[in-house]
């Protein structure tokens, strides 16, 4: 593999792999040209419930280093934990033992991260509970992440928490409202998902990527309408994408940026051989300060129609 013009180093995430085999997901995003891959830890992508964890994790680090692919290590599978509740049990579950089944899978997955050389562990708050308040939300939350926290410092590994919306922790002011009652612990850093910066921050995404450089240490990406909590395609929603990778180069990120189509994962290796094109276009008009490039027929713009340039 050639090296890249661009300093992004871009991934795709298995949840948008899902009918795929592991083996068979990470051969084709190797083949693909990606620089590594957002794992998501599920029932057929290393099962982190499934007995002989350690061996499969060591198989799967193997084939990680064969292929040359980086990895993120991601907890947002819909139903590992409870084959009836969509993420479920959360983070801020009324009953401590359901509380206590994400805080191992966190756990789990922290290991397992260190064990694949990943570069940080994703995770989110959960939404709160009906009848639960605030204050209490905020309590089980810094309560259930101090164990996880404690094991990403002796791991060395970054806990990277997504704000997701409708979750309790949304935005990148209530990422700061953890850090701060949390006492900015060195390993609690942030994923940054730029659909959800277009979707219902205040700022625009660029603006959404400065703010927060400090603290990334993992993004996804993918387009998205306003107002619309909807993960799309390149070109089929409203982000311009070469000032959000502009603004995330002079960040200094050095992690992956993944995409995030969990929803195609019905089409994933259509979407993932059309999107790596897509972000290498928008990442040299981002690093050129031009223009972006025509993209060949059949394929999506850098800039969808109706944005700025």
């Amino acid at each position: 593999m050639s090296p890249s013009p661009h300093p992004f180093r871009f991934g795709y995430g298995t949840n948008g792999l899902a009918d795929l085999r592991l083996d068979d997901a990470l051969a084709l995003l190797a083949e693909l040209g990606y620089d590594g891959v957002g794992l998501t830890l599920d029932h057929m992508h290393l099962d982190p419930l499934a007995p002989d964890l350690g061996t499969r994790t060591r198989q799967v680090a193997h084939r990680l280093a064969a292929l040359g692919l980086g990895v993120t290590v991601e907890t947002g599978a819909r139903y590992v934990l409870d084959p009836r509740r969509k993420h479920g049990p959360s983070l801020l579950d009324p009953d401590p033992d359901d509380r206590a089944r994400r805080v191992d899978l966190l756990l789990r997955a922290v290991r397992i991260a260190a064990d694949l050389g990943a570069h940080a562990v994703h995770c989110f708050s959960g939404i709160t509970p009906p009848g639960t308040d605030e204050d209490t939300a905020w309590k089980r939350l810094t309560d259930s992440l101090t164990p996880v926290l404690a094991a990403a410092a002796a791991a060395d590994v970054p806990l990277a928490i997504e704000p997701e919306p409708g979750h309790l922790l949304a935005t990148l002011a209530d990422f700061h409202r953890l850090r701060g009652a949390l006492g900015d612990p060195g390993h609690l850093g942030l994923t940054l998902d730029i659909g959800h910066c277009q979707c219902l921050e205040p700022l625009p995404p660029a603006d959404c990527v400065r703010d927060a450089g400090p603290w990334l240490r993992h993004v996804q990406i993918e387009d998205m309408r306003r107002g619309v909590h909807e993960h799309l395609p390149f070109g089929d929603g409203e982000i311009d994408f070469p000032p959000v990778l502009a603004a995330l180069a002079a960040t200094g990120y050095q992690g992956l940026t993944v995409v995030e189509l969990p929803r195609h994962s019905h089409a994933g290796p259509h979407h993932a051989a059309l999107s790596l094109p897509f972000l290498h276009r928008a990442a040299a008009s981002a690093t050129a300060d031009t223009p972006p490039v025509a993209p060949p027929p059949g394929e999506p713009s850098a800039t969808p129609e109706g944005s700025p340039t």
